[in-house]
């Protein structure tokens, strides 16, 4: 059906394009092989139904050209919204099926993971109906994302400098995988171009490019395959993914294989890229099991600072590491205050759930970039010349 839609030398796209005022970006160079393809379609909401109904009649065509029968739509939600969809008992799904005269049905929980958050609704009836079934779905799909997203709100004064919507994006609750993933927004406006979190640039924005961090990780020797996957490629996902550069470091040949138990991951990206990164690795070692029950994965990552800063970091006898233990629930382990430093660069364990350890390194660079001494040492962030919002729980970048 893409060849239709498309038309020739992009006529059938254009057309629909000026006739509705909605863009539609068709994706055919994705899951190549697929037997399917996604259509992204952004505008206001009656403006996309238009666009989406104009689809529609065009792959009728096609299937009517081509005998294939009836045709379907397929609407790609993510699964946080899935069940205000269905609604209590069934209950919305079947109202939305009796006003419009189709058929709906919701793909299995199943066939999502880490990588494919979301879940297929599928309508059938006459074009006229689907159409208006389209309708009565992506509303309240919209109604349900902006109420989570002012519920999501208080949760990103845990994160300075990271945009909200990198927030949802990989705290489960993100929406639209393919807008997360590959920068485009699931609603025009809603996620800055580059998808950098620190995209605004210019004289007092931190450049989004230049702000490289370097953590390292540690995970469970026996976790290393299930990381790398077959051939690589789980790690080559992760990597594309988060936009971040992910190594593992190999086995230390020089100390008994006893002694190693755990691997170092050295992730080198943005903030957001960080975010990314460590969120499908920990959920990665959450799918394997490497946890018991319905505890969450902790592990350990490792941050550097430079090392004038630790005294600060530490606090008057260690109130300030407290504070930070216990508003991150993570802990963190610095040397001991008043030991002399031996490099530019001091290491700080930081061990627990992702949450806790993602609040803990936010917290951490937070109070590095507002010191006054200009951080030293390798991949540290261009200090900012006025940034007050890092601290404050804003991102530096343009409001929309």
């Amino acid at each position: 059906m893409v060849g239709a839609i498309i038309g020739r030398q992009g006529s059938t796209i254009r057309q629909i394009t000026q006739q509705t005022r909605a863009r539609v970006d068709v994706h055919r160079k994705d899951n190549v092989g697929s037997l399917e393809k996604a259509i992204t379609i952004y505008g206001n909401p009656e403006n996309c139904t238009n666009a989406c109904k104009k689809i529609l009649e065009v792959m009728q065509q096609e299937a009517n050209n081509t005998n294939k029968g009836e045709i379907s739509l397929k609407i790609l939600a993510h699964n946080n919204l899935i069940g205000r969809i269905i609604g209590k008992g069934g209950n919305t799904i079947k109202r939305i099926m009796q006003e419009t005269d189709t058929k709906i049905t919701v793909s299995s929980i199943n066939d999502i993971n880490s990588f494919n958050l979301e879940r297929i609704i599928t309508a059938k009836g006459t074009i006229e109906n689907m159409s208006r079934a389209e309708g009565q779905i992506s509303s309240k799909l919209r109604q349900s994302y902006e109420n989570d997203l002012q519920a999501m709100a208080p949760q990103t004064m845990m994160f300075p400098g990271l945009h909200p919507m990198a927030m949802m994006a990989t705290a489960g609750i993100g929406y639209g995988s393919r807008g997360l993933y590959s920068g485009q927004a699931p609603y025009p406006g809603m996620y800055p171009a580059g998808g950098s979190s620190q995209s605004a640039g210019g004289p007092g924005g931190a450049g989004g490019a230049d702000a490289q961090e370097t953590t390292f990780l540690y995970i469970p020797n026996n976790a290393v395959g299930a990381i790398i996957g077959t051939k690589g490629s789980h790690i080559r996902n992760i990597i594309r993914f988060s936009g971040a550069s992910v190594k593992i470091a190999p086995v230390d040949e020089t100390k008994p294989q006893e002694a190693q138990n755990e691997r170092r991951v050295t992730i080198v990206g943005s903030p957001e890229a960080q975010w990314k990164a460590q969120y499908l690795i920990f959920e990665k070692m959450r799918e394997e099991g490497f946890v018991a029950g319905s505890d969450d994965v902790r592990l350990t990552v490792e941050m550097m600072v430079p090392s004038q800063q630790v005294g600060r970091i530490i606090g008057k006898g260690g109130q300030n590491v407290r504070e930070l233990q216990r508003v991150t629930g993570s802990v963190i382990k610095l040397p001991e205050q008043g030991a002399t430093p031996v490099e530019d660069e001091t290491t700080v364990h930081i061990i627990g759930p992702f949450f806790s350890v993602q609040s803990a390194q936010r917290r951490i660079r937070a109070m590095v970039l507002q010191s006054a001494v200009p951080p030293q040492g390798r991949q540290r962030p261009p200090r900012p010349q006025k940034e007050p919002s890092q601290s404050e729980g804003t991102s530096s970048e343009p409001q929309q």
